[in-house]
């Protein structure tokens, strides 16, 4: 089975990319074929500083690889390093219809956050599109709220096969879940946008400003605590098994827990858990992530070229055949 995924370089990574998408990914690795990469293509709907873009997509690669991603085990490359998918977003446009562009919640909600409406805006979901179509993806991990971005691959896959002739692989949403949306500090899904992450590389003091930040509830100390929305009981449990998940709510249920002693203990099991990568993350030189994606690159455009070439042939654009 072919997994692929990507993610976009627009700051720090935070606990809610690892859990969301990057740790399945870095999991499937193991045992399927796994196709990761950076997207700052998209990125440019809402980035318009070329250094802070090249930043942002170094620091993101650097934090994958630390993280545990293995350019043995995976292809992993950067999307502006396969030029074949802007081509494929031009062959898929002309099927897409403007009522299926309209109805995706992207556009909007991206609006609502003060992005500037841009056709580059509108016409996100086609470029994603081409980005999964591209490499015959079987099935794409994402979060509950990018399902409706597979949903539109899955339309425009089944419309391009049935108009031109079977060309590309009708791909699966992969949603875990029990950890469709990991909450912000405010109980917000967490989100750059938003202001309320909690970056997986932030150093100690500023990790504990941000736990003795997160929002709780007036519930006083000898009642029991609920767990259903409960900002610091759905972050705990991200870094527990099920023994653990079911011992915390134990905890919480019975009078006498304080939201204080929670934080000091969800603040260490944090710094713990991310400790290892750290150390990896500070080893990373920028030379050898270059070195990482140029492999990756190629290995990418090979099943890219693959793919391009029947939906070339099948448009007609090959004249010369």
């Amino acid at each position: 089975m072919r997994v692929l995924s990507g993610i976009q370089p627009s700051g720090s990574l935070h606990i809610g990319n690892y859990f969301g998408m990057m740790k399945r990914m870095i999991d499937y690795q193991e045992n399927q074929e796994l196709f990761c990469f950076v997207v700052n293509l998209h990125a440019l709907t809402s980035t318009f500083d070329a250094e802070r873009l090249r930043k942002q997509t170094y620091d993101a690669l650097g934090d994958f690889l630390a993280l545990g991603l293995n350019p043995d085990k995976s292809i992993f490359w950067v999307q502006s390093d396969v030029p074949e998918v802007t081509e494929l977003t031009w062959y898929l446009s002309n099927i897409t219809g403007m009522g299926l562009l309209e109805r995706c919640h992207s556009y909007k909600d991206k609006l609502a956050k003060g992005i500037p409406a841009s056709h580059g805006l509108f016409s996100y979901p086609v470029l994603m599109a081409a980005d999964i179509l591209l490499y015959g993806a079987d099935r794409v991990p994402v979060g509950k709220d990018q399902k409706q971005h597979v949903e539109v691959a899955r339309d425009l896959a089944l419309r391009f096969n049935s108009t031109y002739g079977e060309t590309f692989v009708v791909p699966e949403p992969d949603i875990e879940d029990t950890i469709a949306t990991v909450p912000g500090l405010d109980g917000q899904k967490m989100s750059k946008s938003y202001g309320n992450t909690i970056e997986i590389f932030v150093d100690q003091d500023n990790l504990r400003s941000k736990i003795m930040s997160i929002k709780t509830d007036s519930t006083p100390v000898n009642e029991p605590k609920p767990t259903q929305g409960n900002i610091l009981f759905d972050l705990y449990t991200l870094f527990l098994d099920e023994q653990g998940k079911a011992e915390l709510k134990e905890r919480f249920l019975a009078p006498g827990l304080r939201y204080g002693d929670i934080k000091k203990e969800l603040l260490n099991t944090i710094w713990e858990y991310f400790e290892p990568y750290r150390e990896k993350r500070a080893h990373i030189q920028k030379d050898d992530v270059i070195d990482i994606l140029k492999a990756g690159a190629v290995k990418a455009r090979t099943v890219a070229s693959e793919y391009l070439a029947k939906a070339r042939h099948n448009v007609g654009v090959d004249y010369f055949n």
